[in-house]
């Protein structure tokens, strides 16, 4: 198995991933309170990539009712909420189809972000059981996507996507701010 250093410089294959996230112990929703900055854990999905083109930030959990789960950096350098229910058209194409990734796709976006960005909480926290722990959960308001976080070390968790009917898992890190 390789360790989470190495899965984050080099990638790592869908069964190393779930290996590192087993070996990981769960945490608490008070762990997770705050802002996060998020980076990829790159494990041949179709997703790695994508966030950090589009500028993704990471999230913020201000409680367990308000919690933003997709805070991006804006053209100014500041960083916006955005609204997840703008994925929703594409949600069932996320592991079927290749998602653009450049530069200019990633520009485009930010030009138009404000069409996205929202205010409001689009999801909250909950302890939920899975693959045998309990652990801290994100769960998104109106689409059918939990998050649930691993503890790497006391400012890093490991985080899956967790999409239904997709056919292979999303990992990423978050970094406390």
């Amino acid at each position: 198995m390789k360790t989470f250093s190495e899965a984050v410089d080099v990638g790592t294959s869908t069964a190393g991933a779930w290996e590192l996230f087993d070996s990981l112990d769960a945490v608490d929703i008070d762990f997770m309170l705050g802002s996060w900055k998020g980076a990829g854990f790159p494990t041949n999905h179709p997703l790695d990539g994508a966030l950090e083109a589009y500028y993704w930030h990471g999230k913020r959990f201000e409680n367990t009712e308000q919690v933003h789960p997709l805070i991006f950096k804006t053209m100014s350098g500041d960083t916006t909420s955005i609204n997840p229910l703008w994925m929703m058209p594409a949600l069932s194409l996320l592991d079927r189809l290749p998602i653009p990734k450049s530069q200019a796709v990633g520009r485009i976006f930010q030009m138009c972000i404000s069409l996205f960005a929202t205010r409001r909480s689009c999801a909250r926290l909950r302890m939920t059981h899975y693959r045998g722990k309990e652990s801290a959960t994100m769960i998104y308001d109106a689409l059918p996507i939990n998050d649930i976080f691993c503890k790497v070390d006391e400012d890093t968790v490991l985080g899956v996507m967790d999409l239904k009917g997709m056919e292979q898992p999303f990992f990423f890190v978050l970094r406390r701010e």
